[in-house]
Protein backbone atom coordinates (compact mmCIF):
# COMPACT_ATOMS: atom_id res chain seq x y z
CA UNK A 1 0.00 0.00 0.00
CA UNK A 2 1.30 3.47 -0.90
CA UNK A 3 2.56 5.65 1.93
CA UNK A 4 0.13 8.44 0.98
CA UNK A 5 -2.81 6.02 1.32
CA UNK A 6 -1.62 4.85 4.74
CA UNK A 7 -1.24 8.46 5.91
CA UNK A 8 -4.72 9.28 4.61
CA UNK A 9 -6.10 6.26 6.49
CA UNK A 10 -4.60 7.55 9.74
CA UNK A 11 -5.88 11.08 9.15
CA UNK A 12 -9.40 9.82 8.50
CA UNK A 13 -9.30 7.70 11.66
CA UNK A 14 -8.27 10.60 13.91
CA UNK A 15 -10.77 12.99 12.34
CA UNK A 16 -13.50 10.42 12.99
CA UNK A 17 -12.23 9.96 16.55
CA UNK A 18 -12.30 13.71 17.26
CA UNK A 19 -15.75 13.95 15.70
CA UNK A 20 -16.95 11.16 18.02
CA UNK A 21 -15.54 13.00 21.04
CA UNK A 22 -17.36 16.17 19.98
CA UNK A 23 -20.63 14.24 19.65
CA UNK A 24 -20.19 12.69 23.09
CA UNK A 25 -19.39 16.09 24.58
CA UNK A 26 -22.48 17.64 22.99
CA UNK A 27 -24.60 14.87 24.54
CA UNK A 28 -23.19 15.22 28.05
CA UNK A 29 -22.52 18.99 28.09
CA UNK A 30 -26.10 19.85 29.27
CA UNK A 31 -25.41 17.78 32.41
CA UNK A 32 -22.55 20.09 33.41
CA UNK A 33 -23.55 22.44 36.29
CA UNK A 34 -24.03 26.01 35.04
CA UNK A 35 -24.11 24.95 31.39
CA UNK A 36 -25.25 27.68 29.00
CA UNK A 37 -26.12 26.75 25.45
CA UNK A 38 -24.80 30.06 24.13
CA UNK A 39 -21.38 29.22 25.54
CA UNK A 40 -21.26 25.68 24.13
CA UNK A 41 -18.29 26.17 21.81
CA UNK A 42 -16.40 28.27 24.35
CA UNK A 43 -16.93 25.54 26.93
CA UNK A 44 -16.05 22.81 24.45
CA UNK A 45 -12.83 24.19 23.07
CA UNK A 46 -11.40 26.23 25.92
CA UNK A 47 -12.36 24.19 28.98
CA UNK A 48 -13.48 20.68 28.20
CA UNK A 49 -11.19 20.63 25.21
CA UNK A 50 -8.26 20.66 27.61
CA UNK A 51 -9.82 17.90 29.68
CA UNK A 52 -10.51 15.74 26.62
CA UNK A 53 -6.95 16.36 25.42
CA UNK A 54 -5.57 14.69 28.51
CA UNK A 55 -8.42 12.25 29.07
CA UNK A 56 -8.96 10.91 25.54
CA UNK A 57 -6.59 12.31 22.93
CA UNK A 58 -3.16 11.82 24.49
CA UNK A 59 -3.85 8.29 25.87
CA UNK A 60 -5.61 7.37 22.62
CA UNK A 61 -2.71 8.42 20.42
CA UNK A 62 -0.08 6.80 22.66
CA UNK A 63 -2.01 3.54 22.86
CA UNK A 64 -2.92 3.45 19.17
CA UNK A 65 0.67 3.80 17.98
CA UNK A 66 2.08 1.52 20.69
CA UNK A 67 -0.16 -1.26 19.37
CA UNK A 68 0.23 -0.22 15.72
CA UNK A 69 3.98 0.31 15.63
CA UNK A 70 5.32 -2.11 18.26
CA UNK A 71 2.94 -4.69 19.71
CA UNK A 72 1.66 -5.84 16.31
CA UNK A 73 5.13 -6.78 15.03
CA UNK A 74 6.47 -7.91 18.40
CA UNK A 75 3.62 -10.16 19.54
CA UNK A 76 0.45 -10.16 17.42
CA UNK A 77 1.95 -11.24 14.10
CA UNK A 78 3.90 -13.97 15.90
CA UNK A 79 0.70 -15.13 17.65
CA UNK A 80 2.21 -14.64 21.09
CA UNK A 81 -1.13 -13.71 22.61
CA UNK A 82 -0.20 -14.09 26.29
CA UNK A 83 2.69 -11.66 25.90
CA UNK A 84 0.44 -9.37 23.87
CA UNK A 85 -2.11 -9.33 26.69
CA UNK A 86 0.56 -8.47 29.27
CA UNK A 87 2.04 -5.73 27.10
CA UNK A 88 -1.45 -4.33 26.44
CA UNK A 89 -2.09 -4.04 30.20
CA UNK A 90 1.21 -2.20 30.63
CA UNK A 91 0.36 0.21 27.79
CA UNK A 92 -3.12 0.85 29.20
CA UNK A 93 -1.76 1.67 32.68
CA UNK A 94 1.11 3.79 31.35
CA UNK A 95 -1.09 5.84 29.02
CA UNK A 96 -3.62 6.36 31.82
CA UNK A 97 -0.93 7.76 34.11
CA UNK A 98 0.38 10.02 31.35
CA UNK A 99 -3.17 11.16 30.57
CA UNK A 100 -3.85 12.06 34.18
CA UNK A 101 -0.59 14.02 34.39
CA UNK A 102 -1.55 15.93 31.23
CA UNK A 103 -4.99 16.67 32.68
CA UNK A 104 -3.44 17.87 35.93
CA UNK A 105 -1.11 20.23 34.06
CA UNK A 106 -3.77 21.61 31.71
CA UNK A 107 -6.75 21.74 34.03
CA UNK A 108 -4.90 22.66 37.23
CA UNK A 109 -7.32 20.76 39.47
CA UNK A 110 -6.06 20.44 43.05
CA UNK A 111 -9.07 18.81 44.72
CA UNK A 112 -8.81 15.37 43.13
CA UNK A 113 -9.52 12.51 45.47
CA UNK A 114 -8.10 9.00 45.24
CA UNK A 115 -11.50 7.83 44.04
CA UNK A 116 -11.42 10.41 41.22
CA UNK A 117 -7.94 9.37 40.16
CA UNK A 118 -8.85 5.68 40.09
CA UNK A 119 -12.11 6.31 38.21
CA UNK A 120 -10.31 8.39 35.58
CA UNK A 121 -7.60 5.74 35.25
CA UNK A 122 -10.19 3.00 34.63
CA UNK A 123 -12.01 5.07 32.00
CA UNK A 124 -8.74 6.03 30.31
CA UNK A 125 -7.66 2.38 30.30
CA UNK A 126 -10.78 1.35 28.39
CA UNK A 127 -10.25 4.24 25.97
CA UNK A 128 -6.63 3.19 25.50
CA UNK A 129 -7.67 -0.41 24.90
CA UNK A 130 -10.23 0.64 22.28
CA UNK A 131 -7.64 2.73 20.42
CA UNK A 132 -5.07 -0.03 20.74
CA UNK A 133 -7.42 -2.60 19.22
CA UNK A 134 -8.12 -0.18 16.36
CA UNK A 135 -4.38 0.23 15.93
CA UNK A 136 -4.01 -3.53 15.57
CA UNK A 137 -6.93 -3.69 13.15
CA UNK A 138 -5.64 -0.90 10.90
CA UNK A 139 -2.09 -2.27 10.98
CA UNK A 140 -3.44 -5.70 10.04
CA UNK A 141 -5.42 -4.19 7.17
CA UNK A 142 -2.37 -2.31 5.85
CA UNK A 143 -0.18 -5.42 6.09
CA UNK A 144 -2.80 -7.69 4.50
CA UNK A 145 -3.37 -5.25 1.65
CA UNK A 146 0.38 -5.01 1.12
CA UNK A 147 0.68 -8.81 1.11
CA UNK A 148 -2.03 -9.06 -1.55
CA UNK A 149 -0.16 -6.57 -3.71
CA UNK A 150 3.14 -8.36 -3.10
CA UNK A 151 1.64 -11.73 -3.99
CA UNK A 152 0.15 -10.26 -7.15
CA UNK A 153 3.56 -8.85 -8.10
CA UNK A 154 5.23 -12.18 -7.38
CA UNK A 155 2.66 -14.05 -9.46
CA UNK A 156 3.16 -11.63 -12.35
CA UNK A 157 6.95 -11.89 -12.11
CA UNK A 158 6.66 -15.66 -11.92
CA UNK A 159 4.52 -15.70 -15.05
CA UNK A 160 6.99 -13.44 -16.85
CA UNK A 161 9.91 -15.62 -15.78
CA UNK A 162 8.19 -18.82 -16.88
CA UNK A 163 7.28 -17.29 -20.24
CA UNK A 164 10.87 -16.11 -20.65
CA UNK A 165 12.09 -19.64 -19.92
CA UNK A 166 9.74 -21.10 -22.53
CA UNK A 167 10.85 -18.54 -25.12
CA UNK A 168 14.50 -19.16 -24.26
CA UNK A 169 14.01 -22.90 -24.78
CA UNK A 170 12.24 -22.50 -28.12
CA UNK A 171 14.31 -19.76 -29.75
CA UNK A 172 17.77 -21.42 -30.05
CA UNK A 173 16.48 -24.79 -31.20
CA UNK A 174 13.98 -23.37 -33.67
CA UNK A 175 16.21 -20.60 -35.02
CA UNK A 176 19.19 -22.85 -35.62
CA UNK A 177 17.19 -25.35 -37.68
CA UNK A 178 15.23 -22.69 -39.59
CA UNK A 179 18.23 -20.58 -40.55
CA UNK A 180 20.10 -23.70 -41.66
CA UNK A 181 17.16 -24.80 -43.82
CA UNK A 182 16.72 -21.34 -45.38
CA UNK A 183 20.43 -21.21 -46.10
CA UNK A 184 20.14 -24.41 -48.13
CA UNK A 185 16.98 -23.12 -49.84
CA UNK A 186 18.63 -19.85 -50.98
CA UNK A 187 20.59 -21.68 -53.70
CA UNK A 188 17.64 -23.77 -54.86
CA UNK A 189 14.81 -21.22 -54.73
CA UNK A 190 15.75 -17.65 -53.70
CA UNK A 191 12.18 -16.37 -53.98
CA UNK A 192 10.83 -19.02 -51.64
CA UNK A 193 13.77 -18.47 -49.32
CA UNK A 194 12.82 -14.78 -49.16
CA UNK A 195 9.24 -15.71 -48.25
CA UNK A 196 10.45 -17.93 -45.45
CA UNK A 197 12.78 -15.19 -44.20
CA UNK A 198 9.79 -12.84 -43.99
CA UNK A 199 7.87 -15.45 -42.02
CA UNK A 200 10.83 -15.90 -39.71
CA UNK A 201 10.95 -12.13 -39.27
CA UNK A 202 7.25 -12.09 -38.34
CA UNK A 203 7.79 -14.91 -35.85
CA UNK A 204 10.70 -13.07 -34.21
CA UNK A 205 8.60 -9.91 -33.99
CA UNK A 206 5.87 -11.92 -32.30
CA UNK A 207 8.34 -13.47 -29.84
CA UNK A 208 9.98 -10.15 -29.00
CA UNK A 209 6.94 -7.87 -28.76
CA UNK A 210 3.53 -9.55 -28.83
CA UNK A 211 4.33 -12.08 -26.11
CA UNK A 212 5.08 -9.27 -23.65
CA UNK A 213 1.38 -8.46 -23.45
CA UNK A 214 -0.75 -10.10 -20.78
CA UNK A 215 -3.36 -11.06 -23.37
CA UNK A 216 -3.24 -11.29 -27.15
CA UNK A 217 -5.78 -12.12 -29.83
CA UNK A 218 -6.18 -15.83 -30.52
CA UNK A 219 -5.88 -14.98 -34.23
CA UNK A 220 -2.39 -13.60 -33.56
CA UNK A 221 -1.32 -16.80 -31.83
CA UNK A 222 -2.80 -18.93 -34.61
CA UNK A 223 -1.01 -16.86 -37.24
CA UNK A 224 2.25 -17.43 -35.39
CA UNK A 225 1.59 -21.18 -35.22
CA UNK A 226 0.75 -21.33 -38.92
CA UNK A 227 4.02 -19.61 -39.86
CA UNK A 228 5.92 -21.81 -37.42
CA UNK A 229 4.52 -24.92 -39.12
CA UNK A 230 5.33 -23.52 -42.60
CA UNK A 231 8.94 -23.03 -41.57
CA UNK A 232 9.11 -26.55 -40.16
CA UNK A 233 7.93 -27.92 -43.51
CA UNK A 234 11.21 -26.82 -45.09
CA UNK A 235 12.79 -29.84 -43.42
CA UNK A 236 11.10 -32.28 -45.81
CA UNK A 237 9.54 -32.44 -49.27
CA UNK A 238 6.62 -34.33 -47.72
CA UNK A 239 4.31 -31.47 -46.76
CA UNK A 240 1.71 -34.03 -45.67
CA UNK A 241 3.72 -35.06 -42.62
CA UNK A 242 1.85 -32.44 -40.59
CA UNK A 243 -1.90 -31.84 -40.52
CA UNK A 244 -3.10 -28.51 -39.14
CA UNK A 245 -6.85 -27.90 -38.76
CA UNK A 246 -8.77 -24.95 -37.32
CA UNK A 247 -12.51 -25.28 -36.73
CA UNK A 248 -14.59 -22.33 -35.65
CA UNK A 249 -14.05 -18.57 -35.76
CA UNK A 250 -11.53 -16.98 -33.34
CA UNK A 251 -13.23 -13.57 -33.55
CA UNK A 252 -11.97 -11.26 -30.80
CA UNK A 253 -11.10 -14.04 -28.38
CA UNK A 254 -8.17 -13.09 -26.14
CA UNK A 255 -5.72 -15.57 -24.61
CA UNK A 256 -2.42 -15.52 -22.78
CA UNK A 257 0.50 -15.78 -25.23
CA UNK A 258 2.56 -18.89 -25.88
CA UNK A 259 0.05 -21.38 -24.48
CA UNK A 260 0.14 -23.90 -27.33
CA UNK A 261 3.54 -23.54 -28.98
CA UNK A 262 5.47 -25.55 -26.33
CA UNK A 263 3.39 -28.62 -27.16
CA UNK A 264 3.72 -28.03 -30.92
CA UNK A 265 7.48 -27.45 -30.69
CA UNK A 266 7.77 -30.65 -28.67
CA UNK A 267 5.82 -32.58 -31.33
CA UNK A 268 8.15 -31.44 -34.11
CA UNK A 269 11.21 -32.14 -32.00
CA UNK A 270 10.27 -35.77 -31.30
CA UNK A 271 8.19 -36.76 -34.34
CA UNK A 272 9.26 -39.91 -36.19
CA UNK A 273 10.22 -40.15 -39.87
CA UNK A 274 8.96 -36.98 -41.56
CA UNK A 275 8.37 -38.91 -44.81
CA UNK A 276 5.31 -40.52 -43.28
CA UNK A 277 1.92 -38.94 -43.72
CA UNK A 278 0.39 -37.11 -40.74
CA UNK A 279 3.25 -37.83 -38.38
CA UNK A 280 1.99 -34.76 -36.54
CA UNK A 281 -1.64 -33.72 -36.07
CA UNK A 282 -2.55 -30.30 -34.70
CA UNK A 283 -6.15 -29.20 -34.30
CA UNK A 284 -8.06 -26.28 -32.82
CA UNK A 285 -11.79 -26.40 -32.20
CA UNK A 286 -13.02 -22.91 -31.28
CA UNK A 287 -16.46 -22.75 -29.73
CA UNK A 288 -18.38 -20.04 -27.95
CA UNK A 289 -17.71 -21.46 -24.49
CA UNK A 290 -14.33 -23.12 -24.92
CA UNK A 291 -11.20 -23.60 -27.02
CA UNK A 292 -10.01 -27.17 -27.54
CA UNK A 293 -6.44 -27.74 -28.64
CA UNK A 294 -5.10 -31.17 -29.61
CA UNK A 295 -1.57 -32.05 -30.64
CA UNK A 296 -0.49 -35.58 -31.51
CA UNK A 297 2.81 -36.96 -32.76
CA UNK A 298 4.18 -40.42 -33.43
CA UNK A 299 7.68 -41.08 -32.17
CA UNK A 300 10.24 -43.81 -32.64
CA UNK A 301 10.47 -46.42 -29.88
CA UNK A 302 13.41 -45.66 -27.63
CA UNK A 303 13.18 -41.91 -28.26
CA UNK A 304 10.71 -39.81 -26.29
CA UNK A 305 7.96 -37.38 -27.06
CA UNK A 306 7.37 -36.46 -23.48
CA UNK A 307 7.15 -32.83 -22.51
CA UNK A 308 9.26 -33.48 -19.46
CA UNK A 309 12.19 -34.51 -21.65
CA UNK A 310 11.71 -31.80 -24.25
CA UNK A 311 13.62 -29.18 -22.29
CA UNK A 312 10.46 -27.20 -21.60
CA UNK A 313 9.47 -29.11 -18.50
CA UNK A 314 6.06 -30.64 -17.94
CA UNK A 315 5.78 -29.04 -14.50
CA UNK A 316 6.67 -25.61 -15.86
CA UNK A 317 3.88 -25.74 -18.43
CA UNK A 318 1.35 -27.08 -15.91
CA UNK A 319 2.28 -24.42 -13.36
CA UNK A 320 1.92 -21.64 -15.91
CA UNK A 321 -1.54 -22.90 -16.87
CA UNK A 322 -2.53 -23.06 -13.19
CA UNK A 323 -1.46 -19.44 -12.71
CA UNK A 324 -3.06 -18.11 -15.88
CA UNK A 325 -6.21 -20.23 -15.96
CA UNK A 326 -6.95 -21.53 -12.46
CA UNK A 327 -10.00 -23.81 -12.57
CA UNK A 328 -10.52 -22.71 -16.18
CA UNK A 329 -8.53 -25.32 -18.07
CA UNK A 330 -8.22 -29.07 -18.47
CA UNK A 331 -4.95 -30.63 -19.59
CA UNK A 332 -4.74 -34.28 -20.64
CA UNK A 333 -1.50 -35.99 -21.69
CA UNK A 334 -1.52 -39.54 -23.08
CA UNK A 335 1.58 -41.50 -24.08
CA UNK A 336 0.57 -44.84 -25.59
CA UNK A 337 1.70 -47.09 -28.44
CA UNK A 338 4.42 -44.65 -29.56
CA UNK A 339 1.86 -41.86 -29.87
CA UNK A 340 2.11 -38.81 -27.67
CA UNK A 341 -1.10 -36.78 -27.44
CA UNK A 342 -1.90 -33.56 -25.64
CA UNK A 343 -5.39 -32.15 -25.21
CA UNK A 344 -5.85 -28.71 -23.68
CA UNK A 345 -9.28 -27.16 -23.11
CA UNK A 346 -9.57 -23.50 -22.14
CA UNK A 347 -12.67 -21.62 -21.12
CA UNK A 348 -13.45 -19.15 -23.87
CA UNK A 349 -13.73 -15.66 -22.34
CA UNK A 350 -14.94 -14.30 -25.64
Amino acid sequence: MKKSVVVSLHVVYWIAYLFLLLILFSLFAPLIPGFEKSKFFTLAFFWWGRILFGFAIVPGILSFYSFYGYLYNKYFIKKRMLQLFGAAVVVMLATSVIGELVMYVFVRQTNWTLETIISLAVLMSFNSLANGVMGLFIKGFVVAYGDIGLKADLVQKNQEMELALIKAQINPHFLFNTISNIDVLIEKDPAKASQYLNKLSDIMRFMLYDTNAEKILLTTELDYINKYIDLQKIRTSNVGFVKFVIKGVPGNTMISPMLFIPFIENAFKHAEDLKKEEAINIAFNIERSKITFECENRYIYGATGKIGNSGLGNELIKKRLMLLYPAEHQLEVVDKNNVYKVKLVLNNEG
